[in-house]
């Protein structure tokens, strides 16, 4: 039984020196005015371990919280923001901000019903010179490994308006998606959170793999 014992603490380290370390993580947005910026406990966990087993991504299990007036926030490619509530962003963050998506990084925005009207005029903070704009559904975001021809999925009705994903385009570089009256997020929540048939949430998972990987991939 000893013997068993350390052949297997010494088969589980070596497993463990072989595992590759993660190549990067997924980082949710922590801003300020009193909105839930906390939402959907286990929307982001659950789309990181979707990428690693679908796409053979090495995101790191765990996401990570990230302000905008921290340097930390460069070492993140994809950003993830979502509430119902207010935002507020600062001088100084708006301009981190725009520095962080000119630089390379990307953002999705998450409308989990109520954002709207907070978050437009905080980005025109960031791109005072941009407009967000519908993205067409032949736009490539909607055509990556998983095909959706017309567009983003419709994870919960609220006002029964359609789906929409707007984005800002920094010199033809899309920096910003921002998905509306969607609420793809709460698709990616553990499946008996909401009443969401298992499909739905399947649906919801294989977009957010489609904005990862053309987060990392786009020029």
């Amino acid at each position: 039984m000893k013997f068993f014992a350390s052949l297997v603490c010494v088969v589980a380290l070596l497993l463990t020196a072989a595992a590759p370390a993660p190549s990067f993580r997924i980082a949710k947005l922590h801003y300020g005015g009193g909105g839930d910026w906390y939402a959907n406990k286990t929307s982001l966990p659950n789309l990181i371990q979707f990428c690693n087993r679908t796409l053979k991504t090495n995101i790191a299990p765990d996401e990570a919280t990230v302000e905008l007036d921290s340097p930390e926030l460069f070492t993140y490619p994809f950003l993830h923001m979502t509430g119902h509530g207010n935002v507020t962003f600062t001088e100084a963050e708006a301009e981190n901000l725009r520095r962080y998506l000119i630089g390379g990084g990307f953002l999705h925005i998450d409308d989990n019903y109520g954002l709207d009207k907070f978050i437009r005029p905080e980005m025109k903070k960031v791109f005072p010179e941009l407009e967000f704009v519908e993205l067409p559904f032949s736009h490539p975001i909607y055509h990556q490994k998983f095909n959706f021809p017309k567009g983003l999925p419709k994870i919960h009705e609220h006002d029964g308006k359609r789906p929409q994903g707007f984005g800002l385009l920094y010199k033809g570089r899309l920096v910003c998606f921002y998905t509306y009256e969607c609420d793809l997020g709460n698709g990616w929540e553990d499946v008996g959170t909401y009443q969401d048939p298992p499909e739905k949430h399947d649906e919801a998972l294989r977009m957010g793999a489609n904005l990862v990987t053309y987060a990392l991939t786009q020029d």
